[in-house]
């Protein structure tokens, strides 16, 4: 049975920029590391960290620039790993309290950044925080005020509120993250740039399903299904890689449920994460490429694509898709944030650790 989604259209061509901190501290598994942290920009990874190699590192060649202007910009994205991976321990530890689980495999989350809209200057900061793959706290800046996900939260959520927590948060994710954002976005200004893609409709034969194929985009945080009367038809397609550094989706339409009087009804749709408007290609038979075979999508195997990486975007890909909220962030010393007071330079205003809460 097709699923039905509202879908919403977007009438101005801007760009959404992003900077987003993804953290994950597992505990239970072996040889792997304890503690990770990515750094992405506009959905693309530039940096990394973990516990085992102590380092934070650049993934993107041009971020190596970011010493130009701020020498010690690697060593104090260092340091703020080591801490945050000290932090992130104890408070996995009481939250296991909390939720009275004890040994096994169990995940502490943050995510938190900021969006800048290059045409509005509008900026918005979010932070959320998780345990198990579930949400359990996050900041609402549009209220000033913190949410509890989880009964858990809730003295986690009462001692920020005593703390003043919003302030410093609002103060990093407002000011110091976009700031940081427009920095980054100067020294990777044509490698971050988006690329939208050529879309075909594809078919074997008259009676075979018609395929929408999308190739050349850039980046890959991006939607391709069907639609008809603005609602989603189909299953959202795969993305996968191209060899260029580019990428490509495609997804089918089982012809037999359209009747033919319905067709200018139906479209395929293009989302190009950032890019307000969509790429929408209308269902006609003059567009459809029937050449006795479908085009070869060729799909290249992530042989460089590091394991780790990939499981903490799904994984917060997962966290994140009931309770989308992107506008929020964190700072003060919550579920292991070591990462905002020190950042924010805040000094003997740091606020303390959720370890802390039942004291």
């Amino acid at each position: 049975m097709s699923c039905l989604y509202p879908l919403f259209h977007l009438f101005v061509f801007a760009v959404l920029h992003s900077l987003t901190t993804l953290e994950v501290f597992l505990s239970g598994v072996p040889n792997f590391p304890e503690f990770t942290t990515i750094t992405l920009v506009d959905g693309v990874q530039i940096s990394r960290c973990d516990s085992s190699t102590k380092r934070a590192v650049p993934k993107q060649s041009w971020m190596t620039k970011m010493t130009a202007d701020d020498p010690l910009y690697w060593d104090r994205e260092t340091q703020r790993c080591i801490r945050n991976d000290l932090t992130a321990k104890i408070d996995t530890d009481t939250l296991l309290q909390r939720f009275n689980e004890s040994g096994g495999i169990h995940t502490n989350q943050k995510r938190y950044g900021c969006q800048w809209d290059d045409e509005t200057d509008e900026i918005h900061g979010f932070a959320q925080f998780g345990f198990d793959g579930k949400d359990l706290i996050f900041l609402d800046l549009r209220t000033d005020t913190w949410v509890a996900v989880q009964s858990q939260a809730l003295p986690i959520k009462l001692l920020w509120d005593r703390q003043g927590a919003v302030d410093h948060y609002r103060n990093f994710l407002t000011r110091v993250c976009p700031e940081t954002l427009k920095k980054i976005l100067r020294f990777g200004q044509s490698s971050l740039k988006k690329v939208l893609p050529e879309v075909s409709l594809l078919q074997k034969s008259p009676s075979s399903t018609v395929t929408c194929h999308a190739t050349g985009f850039y980046p890959d945080r991006a939607k391709l299904f069907w639609t008809k009367d603005g609602e989603v038809l189909e299953d959202i397609g795969e993305t996968l890689p191209n060899g260029d550094g580019t990428f490509q989706s495609f997804v089918d339409l089982d012809l037999s449920s359209v009747p033919a009087e319905d067709w200018d009804k139906v479209s395929c749709v293009f989302q190009l994460s950032g890019v307000r408007d969509d790429l929408i290609t209308k269902l006609q038979r003059d567009k459809i490429k029937t050449n006795g075979e479908r085009e070869t999508l060729t799909v290249y195997c992530l042989l460089g694509l590091c394991f780790v990486e990939r499981f903490i975007m799904l994984f917060f890909s997962s966290f994140n898709s009931e309770n989308a909220r992107p506008h929020h962030r964190p700072c003060p010393r919550p579920l292991g944030c070591s990462l905002c007071c020190c950042d924010l330079g805040s000094g003997s205003s740091q606020l303390s650790s959720v370890n802390r809460v039942e004291g």
